[in-house]
């Protein structure tokens, strides 16, 4: 290959030429991508994935933009990284190093080969406790990191929002801070080394010392201190004083390293206290790889309070920050009215607004978030005190009990979603969301700000880290419409100006990226951008690390180029008219209003990757099972979003696609086949994107298309097959034991061989035959596909517990929910099922004697809920939020009318006291109602201590998921992350409950245990 062109000579800046800086052009056709990758498998040790669904995957971040990469590299390890950064060194490849994804800014984001280090470089090595130091790779998250050294009583202190799924590499690149930066600053505070490849391949140690032992870091410390010496008035004159600071390179920190060096008394020449790691942090991959990093580590604090003021006003709230800074709290942070708007208007979150202390004059604009740390219970105490007396007349509430704390934060964390919740075109975008104002300045900042946004015609929510000045400004805007990215450029402009003239800056913490780079010259001059030219020139002379980022004076117009509404197709350049938005003509099966349409429903997912958590709640199963982005709910949201609004299509002569929806994908359906379709996205994800209803609209589209394979028509006939099971149950059961008529239906369906099957027992009807005691109150026991025909000792057991309380207990044999058809993507035959299951209901559902319609199967019950609401049926929608309404799972009725119940019957202490009952949720019970929907009930009767919920996801079943022999392996695999380890520890006989019988069908394969439905443990507890 010819030698790369070198950029500059760093020692003469009139060789800079910013078009050498500029983001990479390179075209490949599909034959080079697929030689490249060829090439590049026999070089590492991991993942080579260039093909368009993969690549196409990682075209996004958390940001709105949207640039296809050459490719994407998965290394198995930390060397594996830099045998890849030597690779595409060699070939002249652009690189992007990448984590998470969740920059807001477009940084992660580039025409490039990605190297994403989430994946499997994600470990640490031993604390050093003495030192307060760790060793860490940058894949690991900071709140994986944090868990996993908790029992040092030390941890990492950088906190971004993020933290659960933002990784350290990432934190380092962005320079990241968060809530209590004022105390702990930000990472380049906590960072001590870092481990880089540079953009040839060498691999070099940066930190305090590298000078003097490492040729490579003396020659990169003496060019950077020359560049940082030569510009020295210009950085002390237009550097940014605020604590918090993330635009250009940060010389301003090598500056106060010679300072400090100066100031002790050093020779000039010894540089051997500069530390470029400090320059590292915030370069956003533009300088360098981080393969490692050694990071600083506080004490945690033993003690917590937390201080929440209401306030009338917005500005009234922003000019108590001053005052409320000199207590010395951790964290000042401010809600707007906005926020606190949506919040009361929505069924969950108006319960945490009626939380905070009302102002004693007029309704609740503004709320601050003021925290103090401590190591007694004096020191948070004397901090309320100082508090009380810098805001005297403020009403306000003092916490210091942690799950009082936790929920008085709800509010705050809940800013995100309700903003997307926002209806209408316009929603809340992030593109001014990062200023950083002197604290002293921010009151007028804030003023002058909603008047720019008001003169453009258009309302903006606030929120910040009000202790060092950041706010997170989102104004609402149609990025789909031109006039409105107008809009975004000209407050952009007027807003950076404003911040400069306070003495602030417009990129706080989350980096410059796309969207800001255009402003860096209009802010540090162009003297200085030709400083960062040289220093991008220093450690990457090719222009190979995230090219154009930082560096490229980019035209303001290009901060609306390259949106992910109108991504470029190669070789097309950027353009402002071309949409990628989804056609009015899809005729769809469900009914999206509750999303603001489909063309909504499918833009939803905003990137930001909550959903690549790897603990706590549910979502998303396959993700934390294989840590895989296209196993993501975002991985999964991208690729729907790009099938349906035509980016995926066939490959035309020239590299360009066909437009138009693509339901046929195959990489698209190969993602689907992964989710689990488990409904948690529906609650955990920030945006509520309902991936499991649109996973069922795209294949039920392709099925409409293409025809319906033999496998979904069986998998969605459960009812029939279960009916026709039911009639000789020991016949049915003996075949299905029988190896050649096993190995038949494995055929057929695709079975694992290892997975048992549900054994078929004599229908629940068949064994309804006493009639039941009238006079009490009435409830309807629905039928459902497993009560009836596979566990009928849960309707039985309903019954028995029910009739105890005083019921009238009928069975309604009504037909089918179309759980399993929805879930299989037959929709059609769904909606014509569920009519027929409604109009076979309405009559109970009507009946003014039926206090309840009790499902055992939290399954059916959210079809129920949830999709009979959404699916265009014949039925009207009023009967069917009727039934919604008078629908409940059997124990969950018994707690909701617990006063009111005929009679209280007496229940015996379970087996095996003292030792707790076990009780694992269902996907749909936990993303709907919760886990205590079943649990309350129990705690009732048998006591708070006797009851045990499981903090477990998802039990990796679902429903036929877990049958098939292609997704048996993973099925076991998320049953292994929490769900079967803590069953197999409970001491035997120890009950194990379980609503779902998919959970219980997982539970018997996974662990060898008996889980049962709990209204067969309140029957079996029943005294007499």
């Amino acid at each position: 290959m010819p030698p790369l062109p070198v950029l500059a000579d760093t020692r003469d800046p009139s060789t800079i030429d910013p078009r050498r800086f500029s983001s990479p052009s390179i075209r490949l056709t599909e034959s080079q991508r697929a030689a490249i990758a060829r090439d590049l498998a026999n070089h590492i040790e991991g993942e080579v994935r260039f093909d368009v669904h993969n690549r196409m995957l990682y075209a996004t971040d958390a940001s709105l933009y949207q640039v296809e990469p050459l490719g994407v590299v998965i290394p198995a390890s930390v060397d594996d990284a830099a045998r890849i950064v030597r690779f595409c060194a060699q070939r002249g490849l652009p690189i992007l190093p990448r984590g998470g994804g969740t920059s807001l800014a477009g940084q992660c984001t580039n025409r490039a080969v990605v190297i994403d280090f989430s994946n499997r470089c994600n470990r640490h090595e031993a604390v050093d406790i003495a030192q307060r130091r760790v060793r860490v790779e940058p894949g690991i998250t900071v709140d994986d990191l944090n868990d996993s050294i908790a029992s040092t009583g030390l941890f990492f202190a950088a906190d971004p929002a993020t933290s659960r799924h933002a990784n350290i590499g990432g934190c380092i690149g962005n320079n990241a801070a968060g809530a209590r930066s004022i105390r702990y600053g930000r990472t380049s505070e906590n960072l001590l080394a870092v481990d880089v490849a540079l953009a040839d391949g060498r691999r070099v140690r940066l930190d305090e010392g590298a000078w003097s032992r490492d040729p490579v870091a003396r020659e990169l410390t003496e060019k950077v201190v020359d560049v940082v010496r030569r510009y020295e008035p210009l950085i002390r004159e237009r550097f940014p004083k605020t604590l918090r600071r993330n635009a250009g390179y940060g010389l301003d920190m090598i500056l106060q390293q010679l300072d400090a060096a100066a100031a002790a008394g050093r020779d000039p020449s010894d540089l051997s206290t500069i530390n470029l790691a400090k320059l590292i942090a915030g370069s956003e991959g533009t300088l360098a790889v981080t393969l490692g990093a050694e990071l600083k580590l506080e004490p945690k604090p033993r003690v917590k309070g937390l201080a929440v003021l209401g306030f009338s006003d917005l500005d009234e709230s922003i000019a108590a920050v001053l005052p409320i800074l000199t207590t010395n709290p951790t964290a000042v942070e401010l809600l707007d009215d906005t926020v606190i708007d949506l919040a009361r208007a929505n069924n969950e979150y108006k319960q945490y607004v009626e939380l905070m202390p009302q102002p004693n004059q007029g309704t609740l604009k503004a709320v601050l978030y003021v925290e103090y740390f401590g190591a007694a219970p004096a020191e948070i105490e004397a901090g309320f005190a100082k508090l009380r007396a810098v805001t005297p007349d403020i009403a306000a509430l003092y916490l210091t009990d942690t799950g009082e704390m936790l929920n008085a934060w709800k509010l705050r964390k809940a800013g995100e979603p309700l903003l997307h919740g926002v209806p209408g075109n316009r929603k809340p975008i992030t593109f001014i969301e990062d200023n950083a104002i002197p604290v002293e300045r921010l009151s007028e900042f804030v003023k002058r700000l909603r008047q720019i946004v008001a003169d453009h015609g258009t309302i903006a929510a606030f929120y910040a880290h009000a202790s060092v000045g950041v706010l997170h400004v989102r104004p609402l805007v149609d990025i789909h419409d031109p006039e409105d990215r107008a809009i975004m450029r000209s407050i952009s402009t007027k807003t950076a100006d404003l911040a400069k003239e306070l003495g602030g800056v417009m990129s706080g913490e989350h980096g410059d990226g796309r969207v800001r780079s255009p402003f860096l010259e209009r802010y540090f001059g162009p003297e200085l951008m030709t400083a960062f030219r040289e220093i991008k020139a220093i450690f990457d002379p090719h222009n190979l690390l995230n090219p154009g980022n930082i560096v490229e004076p980019r035209p303001i117009e290009t901060m609306t180029q390259l949106l992910r509404v109108m991504p470029a197709s190669p070789p097309s350049p950027p353009t402002h008219d071309r949409l990628a938005t989804v056609p009015d003509s899809i005729d769809t099966y469900f009914d999206y209003t509750d999303q603001h349409g489909f063309d909504s429903a499918v833009e939803m997912c905003n990137g930001a990757g909550v959903c690549r958590k790897k603990q706590g709640g549910t979502m998303c199963p396959s993700y934390m099972a294989t840590l895989d982005e296209r196993h993501a709910t975002r991985g999964r949201g991208n690729a729907l979003r790009l099938a349906i609004t035509g980016q995926l299509g066939a490959l035309r002569s020239d590299g360009s696609r066909e437009t138009g929806p693509n339901f046929d994908d195959p990489g698209t359906i190969e993602t689907l086949n992964l989710c689990l379709s488990c409904k948690a996205c529906k609650t955990e994800c920030p945006s509520n994107v309902d991936i499991a209803r649109l996973k069922a609209e795209y294949t039920a589209q392709r099925y409409a298309a293409k025809g319906t394979p033999l496998q979904a028509r069986i998998f969605g006939a459960v009812r029939l097959l279960n009916r026709l099971g039911s009639i000789t149950p020991a016949l049915a059961n003996w075949i299905n034991r029988t190896p050649p008529a096993r190995a038949f239906v494995e055929r057929i369906l695709g079975l694992d061989p290892r997975r048992s099957l549900p054994p078929f027992a004599r229908s629940l009807a068949s064994q309804w035959k006493r009639e039941p005691e009238r006079g009490g109150p009435r409830v309807v026991l629905f039928g459902d596909c497993f009560t009836m025909f596979n566990e009928p000792g849960i309707g039985l057991a309903t019954r028995r517990v029910y009739e105890a309380f005083g019921y009238t207990v009928d069975l309604a044999d009504a037909g089918c929910c179309g759980r399993a058809k929805i879930s299989t993507g037959l929709l059609p035959q769904a909606i014509e099922e569920v009519d027929s299951t409604l109009t076979r209901l309405s009559a109970i559902i009507d009946d003014p004697t039926v206090e309840a319609i009790l499902v055992a199967e939290p399954s059916c019950l959210s079809a129920m809920k949830d999709d009979w609401l959404t699916l265009k049926l014949k039925t009207p929608m009023e009967l069917r939020r009727r039934l919604a309404a008078k629908a409940f799972l059997p124990e969950q009725f018994l707690d909701l009318r617990w006063d009111q119940h005929p009679r209280r019957p007496r229940f015996q202490t379970p087996p095996a006291a003292p030792s707790p009952v076990m009780l694992h949720g269902h996907c749909h019970q936990k993303a709907l109602w919760g886990a205590a929907s079943s649990a309350a009930v129990l705690h009732r009767i048998f006591g708070k201590d006797a009851i045990k919920v499981l903090d477990t996801g998802c039990c990796g079943m679902a429903g036929s998921f877990g049958y098939t022999a292609d997704r048996y392996n993973l099925s076991m695999q998320i049953g292994e992350l929490t769900l079967f380890p803590a069953v197999r520890a409970a001491a035997t006989g120890t009950p194990v409950l379980a609503p779902g019988t998919s959970c219980r069908h997982q539970i018997h394969d996974g662990t060898g245990r008996r889980a049962e439905h709990p209204v067969e443990l309140l029957a079996r507890m029943l005294e007499g």
